[in-house]
């Protein structure tokens, strides 16, 4: 392993696992055969399965559970706060104890384009494809393609098919 790989002790990897340099991993679980790119950060509870792909610069925070087969693009960003601040309304910085953690999930054999935004609280439904630079303010059915911002059902497409859709967003 290279000097410039931030593992904690408590971080849970597969068999296979491949990591670039320059990532922070803490607390998180990654399963077998998952690459992860440069610059990403993966923080505690969360949860990445088996043979995924997670590009460079994404950050997956808290809460975030991404099931098997799930390709997440470059400088993807996941949200688990609707309403975050800084401090409590008496004017002292927020500690954990402040906020609760609001859960994303993505079903397997989604595709998420780089650049994407996925607020909390919602669902990316299997082998759903989330277009580049969306941002994703609710849930997405499974089989269809969203894109825009917010995200809103550009079309439907037959499970069949998603592996070939899935390829060409590759």
């Amino acid at each position: 392993m290279s000097t410039f790989l931030s593992i904690a002790p408590d971080v849970k990897l597969g068999r296979n696992v491949k990591l670039s340099e320059f990532i922070n991993l803490y607390g998180c679980e990654i399963g077998d055969d998952t690459k992860i790119g440069a610059f990403v950060e993966v923080q505690k509870n969360a949860r990445i399965g088996c043979r995924c792909k997670i590009s460079s610069h994404t950050f997956i925070c808290e809460g975030v559970t991404i099931e098997d087969n799930v390709f997440i693009g470059h400088g993807v960003a996941f949200i688990n706060d609707s309403y975050p601040r800084a401090t409590t309304p008496d004017g002292g910085l927020q500690t954990e104890a402040d906020w609760k953690v609001e859960t994303t999930l993505i079903r397997k054999g989604a595709s998420i384009g780089s650049g994407a935004t996925i607020l909390s609280k919602v669902t990316v439904g299997e082998n759903a494809i989330v277009g580049a630079g969306s941002v994703v303010t609710r849930d997405v059915p499974a089989n269809t393609i969203v894109a825009g911002a917010p995200a809103r059902v550009l079309r439907f497409i037959e499970p069949a098919a998603a592996k070939e859709d899935h390829e060409s967003v590759r």
